[in-house]
């Protein structure tokens, strides 16, 4: 791996969690709004019963609206919890709004832990990442969860990223663990590649 394929990573990662902190809330509460109704435009449209997403931090893109509206349709939705191997167990997400912090500080479910091949049965994954590119690379946070839980799945549903506009870019660098997605979803569009 090229020292300056990392060094370039992180510079980026930097810069694009400076300015999701420097977002207002009010732009905040407004790309929330947008990125549920495409994400229940995506679900619907593809009869999703089944799903993984993830419980933003605070700075990340808001999935708890689109969860709740999910849970209440009956799709049953796992959430991932990390795990000091690198690995991801998986929880099911409730109506219940407990949460504790996991490993690295961002929120994780309070239920009953499944196995890292619990993603296996669901029809679409919902994945949190810093950017992604226009052909589908998408550059998480540095810690490979994502990509070693992609990558070990024979059969692989559709991924979408969720991202703020501006994270959405002509061109990341890769590496070859960097698994690609399938789509993005952005306030302002859902994009599949």
């Amino acid at each position: 791996m090229p020292e300056d394929v990392v060094d370039v990573k992180r510079a980026l990662r930097a810069e694009i969690r400076e300015r999701r902190r420097a977002m207002p809330q009010l732009v905040r509460d407004e790309t929330t709004a947008l990125i549920t109704e495409h994400l229940k435009n995506l679900v619907a449209a593809r009869g999703i019963k089944s799903l993984s997403c993830y419980l933003a931090g605070p700075t990340e893109p808001e999935t708890r609206p689109f969860m709740t509206w999910a849970i209440e349709q009956g799709i049953r939705i796992l959430l991932p919890v990390s795990r000091d191997d690198g690995l991801l167990d998986w929880a099911v997400a409730n109506d219940t709004d407990e949460e504790i912090e996991g490993l690295h500080g961002l929120p994780e479910p309070t239920g009953e832990l499944l196995g890292p091949i619990a993603i296996n049965d669901v029809d679409l994954i919902i994945t949190p990442a810093s950017s992604v590119d226009k052909e589908g690379t998408r550059m998480g946070w540095g810690r490979g969860y994502f990509d070693k839980t992609l990558g070990s799945m024979d059969k692989r549903p559709p991924v979408y990223a969720v991202i703020f506009d501006d994270e959405l870019v002509d061109e990341l660098p890769r590496e070859i663990h960097d698994q690609p997605v399938d789509g993005v979803i952005t306030p302002s569009a859902l994009i599949t590649f």
